[in-house]
């Protein structure tokens, strides 16, 4: 009966207590000085989590000196003839220079008229990328850049260090930052937080849609429509976010 006695002693491994056939045959600091075995722990779960902290940490930092900035989100497929690459540029220069910093996911299109705005203006021009199956890269005209491989980091960065969106026409990914931000504003999460649609054309029949079916249908309510404000002026949506924001 002795001989059982050590099995029935609790093992402490961290927080987590272990007896019998739980208990390890080795201890944590042998395990960490093995140099022996494979490496498939880097794709477990505790390691990414890991990999997650370390993603906010270097984008906490990277951001937290930025200042007051503006998120301009549109698509990576806005060529340069686009009449919208012209006015994401237009609009970036002029949120420079009222002070604002601009963020996109640093990719091509719209996101890098935008960065091209800002840099040109001699802002601050900052590219938030994203690990993707066809890789982008990060367009020539980001001078601040910050590559993430979870979305959901990166799109608390768009959020936490931007005081509003300014959304060009897009697909499922400026779809997603919208929507994003929408969700959060109508929770509370963030207050003050204007969101511009640029481009009625695109963006009215998604509006009318929200309003006519969404909110007659009583699943928002008339204030959480109002949170979006469309126009096809530059100046317009510069000047509404600016009075919106201070």
């Amino acid at each position: 009966m002795d001989d059982h006695v050590p099995d029935r002693m609790p093992h402490q491994k961290g927080p987590v207590q272990l007896r019998r056939d739980q208990r390890p045959d080795t201890t944590t600091d042998q395990r960490l000085l093995d140099s022996r075995g494979d490496a498939g722990w880097v794709h477990t779960d505790p390691w990414r989590v890991l990999r997650i902290q370390a993603e906010f940490v270097e984008g906490f930092g990277a951001l937290a000196e930025l200042g007051p900035a503006v998120s301009v989100f549109g698509s990576a497929r806005t060529r340069p003839d686009d009449p919208m690459y012209a006015a994401a540029t237009e609009i970036a220069a002029k949120l420079c220079a009222e002070g604002y910093a601009v963020i996109t996911g640093g990719g091509p299109g719209a996101m890098e008229a935008a960065n091209r705005g800002a840099s040109e203006c001699g802002g601050v021009s900052v590219g938030l990328g994203i690990e993707l199956p066809h890789e982008q890269g990060m367009n020539e005209w980001v001078d601040l850049g910050v590559n993430f491989r979870y979305f959901f980091v990166r799109k608390t960065m768009f959020v936490k260090y931007a005081q509003g969106f300014i959304v060009l026409p897009g697909g499922f990914g400026t779809m997603d930052e919208l929507f994003e931000a929408l969700t959060l504003a109508q929770t509370g999460k963030v207050t003050s937080f204007p969101i511009v649609l640029f481009g009625s054309a695109y963006w009215g029949g998604l509006v009318d849609w929200l309003r006519d079916t969404m909110q007659a249908d009583g699943k928002v309510g008339p204030g959480d429509i109002d949170m979006l404000h469309v126009t096809d002026d530059v100046d317009e949506a510069i000047s509404y976010f600016v009075a919106k924001d201070r």
